[in-house]
């Protein structure tokens, strides 16, 4: 049969060019979600890893207790959330240098080397939980503790101290993808829609003291000090450059509401199921997995150790880099993802942390609760202080200039940093005392 010469020709330039050229249309497309994807970074990352095996914990023991009726409450803390977030990336553009750095450089030794103490405890606490977390996720599937953790932790190691930055980033933006598996566990639960949004817009507020500790322990899980300590570092790491700051404060309150809704979906999945029937006690994030079988399916058990999993594995490499980050800028040491030479004290800390928390996370019995705890109290007394540093830096004019806040965002700012350090310090002095 004859062949057209317009044919043949059409198939030579096919040949020579490679693929066929995509439509305008959807190369446009992919244009703008490649450009989407390259932006996301440490905003989403941070946010994210707040979202760990204790965050899981608290959000389940949310909707277990009360259902629905603290949903609101996830409103203003997406507020605040999303303010730290964005002034720690603005910071971190305008200086191109961590928060570590401006407290030592601007406060002196003495106040950068507390909070870097503080740092270091409480980070290696919830690293430690995380790798219980991590263990706990990989028990759910039947794999034994002592294979998912140091399988763990030699990934999460070989990620940060081998690779690249550019690399790790994307692998910590892939970690992000088993946060998904909430709101479909949310949907498989079933909820009354209605009651949802009746119950985001319309506060139902108890005056027990179970209910006020819940909502401080919430506002305390979810706005942490290394959330801010990593991404500011990350994005001096990143190279962001000041032309690019209204991207990266967008993609750092685009983390913040990401990961909020996340914790929404948590509650809402608990609240639909665990409450309805009347379990209303949950002790750990593998716990409310399990207690989720009977009413919303085996489905909705492997979505929750997924999600787990997926959350503890990226708290796990957050934290560590997250504490060296600290100590290095704190210290004047070189510092860097990948830059194992250049950077031996940064590498050395990270490969320490990592070491320790896995292996005491292997050991029999480990008195997770009580460790948190502790962790909960260090917390409480480093954001407060950390949030103070945050906004003081961001309204100085030496420092940031023209980008520094005034008027109504610092106004905002500051009622954030009020009442979300209010609400940490109660939450130590309720910790305190037992209650």
């Amino acid at each position: 049969m004859a062949v057209r010469v317009p044919a043949l020709r059409r198939a030579a330039q096919t040949l020579v060019r490679g693929r066929p050229r995509l439509p305008a249309r959807v190369t446009a497309g992919r244009r703008r979600l490649l450009a989407f994807i390259g932006v996301l970074g440490p905003g989403l990352i941070a946010a994210n890893a707040g979202n760990d095996a204790g965050g899981i914990a608290t959000y389940s023991s949310v909707g277990a207790k009360y259902g629905f009726d603290l949903l609101w409450m996830m409103v203003l803390i997406t507020f605040s959330l999303a303010m730290v977030q964005m002034l720690a990336a603005r910071m971190g553009v305008v200086t191109g240098k961590g928060l570590a750095d401006l407290i030592r450089e601007n406060y002196g030794v003495r106040w950068s080397a507390f909070a870097t103490l503080a740092v270091v405890v409480a980070n290696t606490g919830i690293c430690l939980s995380d790798f219980v977390g991590v263990g706990a996720a990989a028990g759910l599937a039947g794999v034994p503790t002592q294979v998912s953790v140091p399988l763990a932790a030699i990934v999460v190691w070989s990620i940060i101290v081998r690779g690249s930055y550019r690399a790790a980033e994307r692998i910590f933006v892939a970690m992000t993808i088993p946060f998904f598996a909430y709101p479909i566990a949310a949907v498989l639960a079933h909820p009354k829609w209605g009651e949802v949004g009746k119950a985001i817009v319309a506060p139902h507020i108890h005056t027990s003291s179970a209910y006020l500790l819940l909502f401080i322990a919430t506002a305390g899980t979810t706005v942490t000090p290394y959330m801010q300590l990593y991404l500011q570092s990350a994005v001096v790491e990143r190279g962001v450059r000041e032309e690019d700051l209204p991207k990266e404060q967008r993609e750092a309150v685009a983390g913040a509401i990401f990961a909020d809704l996340v914790a929404a979906f948590i509650i809402i999945a608990t609240g639909a199921t665990l409450y309805r029937h009347g379990i209303h006690d949950i002790g750990s994030a593998a716990e409310a997995a399990k207690a989720l079988v009977p009413f919303a399916g085996s489905y909705a058990e492997v979505l929750f150790g997924l999600g787990l999993a997926g959350a503890s594995l990226l708290a796990v490499a957050i934290l560590p880099i997250a504490t060296s980050y600290a100590i290095s800028e704190s210290l004047g040491f070189e510092k860097g993802i990948g830059r194992g030479r250049e950077a031996p004290v940064f590498v050395g800390i990270i490969t320490a942390i990592i070491a320790i928390c896995a292996g005491v996370a292997m050991v029999p019995g480990i008195p997770v609760i009580g460790l948190l705890v502790g962790v909960q109290v260090v917390n409480g007394v480093l954001l407060p202080i950390n949030l103070f540093f945050i906004w003081r830096l961001s309204r100085n004019r030496e420092l940031m200039g023209e980008r520094r806040n005034r008027g109504a965002l610092d106004l905002l700012a500051a009622a954030t940093v009020v009442v979300t350090s209010s609400l940490s310090i109660a939450l130590v002095i309720i910790t305190i005392l037992g209650l």
